[in-house]
């Protein structure tokens, strides 16, 4: 998730101190997805966690690599079943003695609708290709960063969509408990098919939502070591983090209290009604809440009209073009789709830092690369995760970028730093504590 906060308010107060009645889903224009996908969306998400249930062979021009798009089991935040779409990328050939390390790329903001997946471009199996950046080719971010070089090195590379984003169902955006479940099966999907040998070690990295995603996974202990699932006894020894987002960390002071809830979530719908850009990031966001926590309700948050808009914008278009679509449309006014004041605010906060990161030791070493010039992610989230883990034995490192790194720019200066740190984390490399000393 991209959040532009200018949450100074917001933060001093946190850290001081959908389903049947969403409007739903039943009023949202389907979309057109690739036969693959559409087929996906019908399969029922039976079977254990990681089964692949269809999978496609697709082309990549990475030297020495084959791909497919893939559609396995995973499950949300409530633990129910869901089907979620990845694409994976391998060397050729059958893995050597010992096996190959499996990586799990959880990438950031596409959108909520159907077809945002990103294993659904053409040509999905190539580097990191960034919309906002000079060179990007497409109208969406897509593709793998560093993925020559982890395949080079002999790594499986797998990318998962995350629930919603080609498997059917609402995506439960920004709900980072979700989208870390997801990354956790997508390293089981690519073992169950054969691709890492007798290896079991594994890794996840991620961006902005998927940064959330990633440090959200791990604090999954329980999840990660499950038994009976399609590649049990994972061995995760590693996470990257990119600009990654934490909304418990920042908020959960709001679940205590009601008039703190009250302007936390004030707060935060102001700071986001700036623009349009970063109210649709918002509004997103709230939309999609209720797909995981089915008894909240919209009503509490925006207009009937405001609903009604979303209900068509954000299941049938992308990020982009959902942004465009409400500053086209309607202006200067989209923030009449909010109510004055927001209802049930307490109950908002709870779902928001529930989906988010647990206070849970993380279960392997964690590094976090940001910019200093990140104004969609405030480093000061990932300052406090870090102080937070830290109090509970973790080892997390945060690494500023050199000279004044933007949110976009983050990925491919920090690509040389993190892909040794992957290498040195499979090759068994001790690794210092990169906890602030006291």
């Amino acid at each position: 998730m991209r959040f532009s906060f200018g949450l100074k308010k917001w933060l001093v107060l946190s850290v001081a101190g959908s389903g049947a009645a969403s409007m739903s889903p039943s009023h949202a224009a389907e979309v057109s997805v690739p036969p693959f996908y559409q087929k996906a969306a019908r399969i029922n998400p039976t079977g254990p966690l990681g089964q692949v249930v269809a999978r496609e062979p697709i082309a990549t021009q990475i030297p020495g690599a084959v791909a497919w798009r893939i559609a396995y089991v995973s499950s949300d935040i409530q633990d129910r079943p869901t089907i979620s779409t990845a694409l994976v990328i391998a060397p050729k050939g059958k893995p050597a003695a010992g096996g190959r390390p499996i990586i799990a790329w959880a990438h950031g903001t596409t959108g909520t609708a159907q077809n945002c997946g990103p294993s659904q471009v053409l040509n999905p199996a190539q580097p990191l290709n960034e919309y906002f950046l000079v060179g990007g080719t497409s109208w969406t971010d897509f593709g793998v960063p560093a993925v020559n070089e982890f395949i080079s090195s002999g790594y499986v590379v797998v990318a998962t969509d995350y629930q919603g984003l080609g498997g059917g169902g609402r995506h439960q955006y920004a709900i980072a408990a979700t989208q870390g479940r997801d990354a956790i099966n997508s390293i089981r999907a690519a073992g169950s098919m054969g691709l890492s040998g007798e290896s079991r070690k594994a890794l996840v990295y991620g961006w902005s939502q998927g940064g959330g995603a990633t440090i959200a996974s791990a604090s999954m202990p329980d999840y990660i070591n499950r038994k009976g699932t399609a590649f049990d006894s994972l061995d995760v020894i590693g996470f990257v983090a990119l600009a990654p987002q934490d909304l418990a960390v920042v908020a959960a002071a709001g679940t205590k209290d009601d008039a703190i809830a009250t302007n936390v979530l004030d707060e935060m719908a102001k700071s986001f009604s700036s623009d349009v850009f970063n109210f649709t990031h918002y509004a997103m966001t709230m939309w999609a809440l209720p797909g995981a926590f089915p008894d909240l309700r919209l009503t509490d948050i925006f207009t009937q009209d405001g609903i009604k808009a979303f209900d068509q914008i954000f299941s049938k278009k992308c990020m982009h073009a959902a942004a465009d679509t409400l500053s086209f449309n309607f202006s200067s006014t989209y923030q009449a789709f909010q109510n004055p004041r927001p209802a049930n605010a307490r109950e908002w906060i709870k779902a928001l830092v529930q989906g988010s990161v647990a206070p849970i030791k993380p279960v392997a070493p964690v590094v976090i690369y940001w910019g200093v010039k990140d104004t969609a992610v405030p480093p000061v989230m990932h300052k406090l995760y870090q102080a937070q883990m830290c109090k509970m034995g973790g080892n997390i490192t945060r690494i500023q970028l050199p000279g004044e790194q933007s949110h976009f720019t983050t990925p491919a200066v920090s690509e040389p730093m993190y892909v040794q740190w992957v290498k040195d984390r499979v090759s068994g490399k001790p690794l210092a504590n990169g906890c602030p000393a006291n």
